[in-house]
Protein backbone atom coordinates (compact mmCIF):
# COMPACT_ATOMS: atom_id res chain seq x y z
CA UNK A 1 0.00 0.00 0.00
CA UNK A 2 2.93 2.27 0.79
CA UNK A 3 3.98 2.52 -2.94
CA UNK A 4 0.12 3.01 -4.22
CA UNK A 5 -0.37 5.77 -1.40
CA UNK A 6 3.31 7.27 -2.17
CA UNK A 7 1.78 7.65 -5.79
CA UNK A 8 -1.58 9.42 -5.00
CA UNK A 9 0.46 11.87 -2.77
CA UNK A 10 2.72 13.18 -5.29
CA UNK A 11 -0.47 13.31 -7.91
CA UNK A 12 -3.01 15.22 -5.18
CA UNK A 13 -0.19 17.67 -3.68
CA UNK A 14 1.00 18.58 -7.56
CA UNK A 15 -2.30 19.31 -8.36
CA UNK A 16 -3.49 22.90 -7.64
CA UNK A 17 -5.44 23.24 -4.31
CA UNK A 18 -8.53 24.20 -6.03
CA UNK A 19 -8.23 20.61 -7.86
CA UNK A 20 -7.48 18.63 -4.79
CA UNK A 21 -10.78 17.81 -2.96
CA UNK A 22 -12.26 15.98 -6.45
CA UNK A 23 -8.92 14.68 -7.46
CA UNK A 24 -9.34 12.97 -3.62
CA UNK A 25 -12.47 11.80 -4.05
CA UNK A 26 -11.32 9.83 -7.42
CA UNK A 27 -8.95 8.18 -5.48
CA UNK A 28 -11.15 6.85 -2.71
CA UNK A 29 -12.98 5.54 -5.02
CA UNK A 30 -10.93 4.00 -7.68
CA UNK A 31 -9.02 2.18 -4.25
CA UNK A 32 -12.74 1.74 -3.11
CA UNK A 33 -13.11 -0.16 -6.59
CA UNK A 34 -10.08 -2.04 -6.16
CA UNK A 35 -11.14 -3.29 -2.62
CA UNK A 36 -8.14 -1.75 -1.10
CA UNK A 37 -10.24 -0.24 2.00
CA UNK A 38 -6.81 0.26 3.59
CA UNK A 39 -5.91 3.08 0.64
CA UNK A 40 -9.03 4.33 0.68
CA UNK A 41 -9.08 5.31 4.20
CA UNK A 42 -5.08 6.62 3.89
CA UNK A 43 -6.35 8.94 0.98
CA UNK A 44 -9.27 10.56 2.39
CA UNK A 45 -7.28 11.59 5.39
CA UNK A 46 -5.04 13.36 3.48
CA UNK A 47 -5.85 17.40 3.92
CA UNK A 48 -5.52 20.17 1.78
CA UNK A 49 -3.10 22.00 0.45
CA UNK A 50 -2.53 25.70 1.43
CA UNK A 51 -1.09 27.54 -1.95
CA UNK A 52 1.94 28.89 -0.01
CA UNK A 53 2.53 24.47 0.84
CA UNK A 54 1.17 23.54 -2.73
CA UNK A 55 4.17 25.79 -4.34
CA UNK A 56 6.60 24.39 -2.10
CA UNK A 57 5.37 20.30 -2.44
CA UNK A 58 5.11 21.16 -6.69
CA UNK A 59 9.46 21.71 -6.14
CA UNK A 60 9.93 18.66 -3.77
CA UNK A 61 7.58 16.68 -6.77
CA UNK A 62 8.91 17.76 -9.78
CA UNK A 63 12.37 19.77 -9.24
CA UNK A 64 13.57 16.88 -6.02
CA UNK A 65 17.07 17.77 -7.22
CA UNK A 66 16.57 21.58 -6.15
CA UNK A 67 15.41 19.76 -2.88
CA UNK A 68 18.21 17.61 -2.60
CA UNK A 69 20.71 20.82 -2.63
CA UNK A 70 18.84 22.45 -0.27
CA UNK A 71 19.50 19.22 2.24
CA UNK A 72 23.63 19.79 1.56
CA UNK A 73 23.01 23.26 2.45
CA UNK A 74 21.70 22.81 5.62
CA UNK A 75 24.33 20.25 6.60
CA UNK A 76 26.84 22.24 5.29
CA UNK A 77 25.20 25.13 8.12
CA UNK A 78 24.77 23.31 11.05
CA UNK A 79 28.11 21.51 10.89
CA UNK A 80 29.90 25.28 10.21
CA UNK A 81 27.78 26.42 12.98
CA UNK A 82 29.09 23.50 15.33
CA UNK A 83 32.28 24.19 14.66
CA UNK A 84 32.12 27.87 14.95
CA UNK A 85 33.78 28.15 11.49
CA UNK A 86 33.22 32.06 10.67
CA UNK A 87 34.39 32.49 7.62
CA UNK A 88 32.77 29.30 6.25
CA UNK A 89 29.30 30.57 8.35
CA UNK A 90 29.21 34.35 6.11
CA UNK A 91 30.09 32.47 2.69
CA UNK A 92 27.29 29.79 3.67
CA UNK A 93 24.91 32.96 4.74
CA UNK A 94 24.86 34.29 1.24
CA UNK A 95 24.49 30.81 -0.18
CA UNK A 96 21.95 30.21 2.08
CA UNK A 97 19.87 33.20 0.99
CA UNK A 98 20.35 33.05 -2.67
CA UNK A 99 19.26 29.57 -2.36
CA UNK A 100 16.14 29.91 -0.91
CA UNK A 101 15.23 33.68 -3.24
CA UNK A 102 15.87 30.71 -6.23
CA UNK A 103 13.52 28.06 -5.09
CA UNK A 104 11.14 30.55 -4.30
CA UNK A 105 11.20 31.24 -8.05
CA UNK A 106 11.54 28.18 -9.34
CA UNK A 107 7.85 27.35 -7.49
CA UNK A 108 6.51 30.66 -9.19
CA UNK A 109 7.67 29.57 -12.44
CA UNK A 110 6.05 25.56 -11.71
CA UNK A 111 3.30 26.78 -10.70
CA UNK A 112 2.27 28.20 -13.96
CA UNK A 113 0.43 31.67 -13.21
CA UNK A 114 2.12 34.37 -14.60
CA UNK A 115 2.97 37.15 -12.36
CA UNK A 116 4.26 36.38 -8.64
CA UNK A 117 2.14 39.14 -7.37
CA UNK A 118 -1.04 37.25 -5.96
CA UNK A 119 0.80 34.42 -4.38
CA UNK A 120 2.50 33.56 -1.09
CA UNK A 121 6.11 33.98 -2.32
CA UNK A 122 7.40 35.64 1.45
CA UNK A 123 5.47 32.20 2.99
CA UNK A 124 7.46 29.64 0.92
CA UNK A 125 10.30 31.66 1.30
CA UNK A 126 10.10 31.21 4.57
CA UNK A 127 9.05 27.44 4.47
CA UNK A 128 12.34 27.19 2.40
CA UNK A 129 14.37 28.88 5.26
CA UNK A 130 12.64 26.68 7.91
CA UNK A 131 14.11 23.52 6.41
CA UNK A 132 17.71 24.73 6.24
CA UNK A 133 17.42 25.24 10.17
CA UNK A 134 15.15 22.23 11.13
CA UNK A 135 15.94 18.71 9.92
CA UNK A 136 12.36 17.61 10.60
CA UNK A 137 11.18 20.32 8.37
CA UNK A 138 13.26 19.33 5.75
CA UNK A 139 12.32 15.86 6.10
CA UNK A 140 8.45 16.92 5.62
CA UNK A 141 9.82 19.02 2.42
CA UNK A 142 10.95 16.64 0.87
CA UNK A 143 8.47 14.50 1.42
CA UNK A 144 6.24 16.70 -0.28
CA UNK A 145 2.94 16.49 1.25
CA UNK A 146 3.23 19.63 3.29
CA UNK A 147 -0.75 21.09 4.16
CA UNK A 148 0.52 24.54 5.22
CA UNK A 149 3.51 26.82 5.55
CA UNK A 150 5.92 26.40 7.71
CA UNK A 151 8.12 28.59 9.91
CA UNK A 152 11.73 28.31 12.01
CA UNK A 153 11.80 30.88 14.92
CA UNK A 154 14.75 28.62 16.98
CA UNK A 155 18.05 29.76 16.01
CA UNK A 156 20.92 27.01 14.98
CA UNK A 157 20.64 24.07 16.99
CA UNK A 158 19.49 23.22 20.48
CA UNK A 159 22.24 22.51 22.79
CA UNK A 160 21.89 19.54 24.66
CA UNK A 161 22.01 19.11 28.57
CA UNK A 162 25.39 18.01 29.79
CA UNK A 163 24.45 14.09 31.35
CA UNK A 164 25.82 12.63 34.32
CA UNK A 165 25.71 9.86 36.09
CA UNK A 166 24.00 9.06 39.67
CA UNK A 167 23.92 5.84 41.71
CA UNK A 168 22.29 5.48 44.64
CA UNK A 169 21.77 2.53 47.20
CA UNK A 170 18.20 0.52 47.60
CA UNK A 171 16.92 0.44 51.10
CA UNK A 172 16.32 -3.11 51.27
CA UNK A 173 19.41 -4.69 50.05
CA UNK A 174 22.11 -2.41 49.24
CA UNK A 175 22.40 -3.00 45.20
CA UNK A 176 23.02 0.22 43.09
CA UNK A 177 21.32 1.44 40.49
CA UNK A 178 21.99 3.93 37.51
CA UNK A 179 19.99 6.73 36.39
CA UNK A 180 21.03 9.14 33.70
CA UNK A 181 19.98 12.77 34.64
CA UNK A 182 20.28 16.02 32.90
CA UNK A 183 22.55 18.34 35.07
CA UNK A 184 23.08 22.36 34.32
CA UNK A 185 26.53 23.25 34.73
CA UNK A 186 27.92 26.55 34.61
CA UNK A 187 29.82 27.28 31.63
CA UNK A 188 33.23 26.58 31.12
CA UNK A 189 36.29 28.40 29.67
CA UNK A 190 35.54 26.62 26.12
CA UNK A 191 31.75 27.59 26.44
CA UNK A 192 32.37 31.28 27.17
CA UNK A 193 35.06 31.11 24.19
CA UNK A 194 33.07 29.53 21.87
CA UNK A 195 29.93 32.18 22.93
CA UNK A 196 32.27 34.77 22.46
CA UNK A 197 33.20 33.52 19.41
CA UNK A 198 29.17 33.99 18.62
CA UNK A 199 29.13 37.07 19.21
CA UNK A 200 32.24 38.13 17.17
CA UNK A 201 30.72 36.07 13.92
CA UNK A 202 27.32 38.23 14.57
CA UNK A 203 28.66 41.68 14.87
CA UNK A 204 31.28 40.79 11.64
CA UNK A 205 27.88 39.71 10.13
CA UNK A 206 26.22 42.64 10.77
CA UNK A 207 29.19 45.06 9.46
CA UNK A 208 29.14 43.17 6.48
CA UNK A 209 25.69 43.53 5.67
CA UNK A 210 26.07 47.20 6.38
CA UNK A 211 29.24 47.44 4.46
CA UNK A 212 27.43 45.58 1.60
CA UNK A 213 24.10 47.88 1.65
CA UNK A 214 26.78 51.05 1.56
CA UNK A 215 28.28 49.36 -1.38
CA UNK A 216 25.14 49.10 -3.05
CA UNK A 217 23.99 52.36 -2.74
CA UNK A 218 27.24 53.79 -3.77
CA UNK A 219 27.20 51.56 -6.66
CA UNK A 220 23.73 53.05 -7.39
CA UNK A 221 24.90 56.73 -7.20
CA UNK A 222 27.74 55.85 -9.49
CA UNK A 223 25.04 54.02 -12.13
CA UNK A 224 22.93 56.99 -11.90
CA UNK A 225 25.76 59.26 -12.81
CA UNK A 226 26.75 57.23 -15.51
CA UNK A 227 23.32 57.28 -17.17
CA UNK A 228 22.67 60.95 -16.99
CA UNK A 229 26.35 61.35 -18.67
CA UNK A 230 25.43 59.38 -21.15
CA UNK A 231 22.24 61.15 -21.91
CA UNK A 232 24.20 64.36 -21.89
CA UNK A 233 26.37 62.90 -24.49
CA UNK A 234 23.80 61.48 -26.39
CA UNK A 235 22.16 64.87 -26.50
CA UNK A 236 25.00 66.90 -27.40
CA UNK A 237 25.68 64.53 -30.22
CA UNK A 238 22.24 64.90 -31.77
CA UNK A 239 23.12 68.67 -31.23
CA UNK A 240 26.09 68.31 -33.24
CA UNK A 241 24.16 65.94 -35.86
CA UNK A 242 21.60 68.92 -36.14
CA UNK A 243 24.42 71.82 -36.44
CA UNK A 244 26.05 69.62 -39.05
CA UNK A 245 23.17 69.10 -41.44
CA UNK A 246 22.16 72.69 -41.04
CA UNK A 247 25.84 73.77 -42.17
CA UNK A 248 25.83 71.01 -45.10
CA UNK A 249 22.17 72.80 -46.45
CA UNK A 250 23.90 76.43 -45.94
CA UNK A 251 27.06 74.98 -48.14
CA UNK A 252 24.70 73.49 -50.63
CA UNK A 253 22.50 77.19 -50.41
CA UNK A 254 25.50 79.16 -51.22
CA UNK A 255 26.90 76.47 -53.98
CA UNK A 256 23.60 77.21 -56.17
CA UNK A 257 23.82 80.76 -55.54
CA UNK A 258 27.27 81.23 -56.59
CA UNK A 259 26.48 78.68 -59.86
CA UNK A 260 23.88 80.90 -60.53
CA UNK A 261 26.36 84.07 -60.37
CA UNK A 262 28.47 82.24 -62.48
CA UNK A 263 26.05 81.43 -65.23
CA UNK A 264 24.33 85.38 -65.00
CA UNK A 265 28.09 86.53 -65.69
CA UNK A 266 28.63 84.09 -68.92
CA UNK A 267 25.34 85.49 -70.50
CA UNK A 268 26.50 89.18 -70.24
CA UNK A 269 30.00 88.10 -70.98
Amino acid sequence: MADALAAVVARLYSAAPEDFIPLRGEEVAKARAAKDTGLAAAIGKLRKPTVAAWLVNRVAHERPELIAELLELAEELRTAQRELRGADLRELSVRRRSTVAALAREAVKLAGRGSAGNLPVAEVEATFAAALADPDVAAEVRAGRLTKALEYTGFGETPRPNLRLVKGDDEGGGSSSATVTPVRSAPDESEKERRAEARRREEERRRAEEEHARLVKQARRELMTALQQVADAENAKAEAERAVAAADKAIKQAEKRVKIAQDALADLG
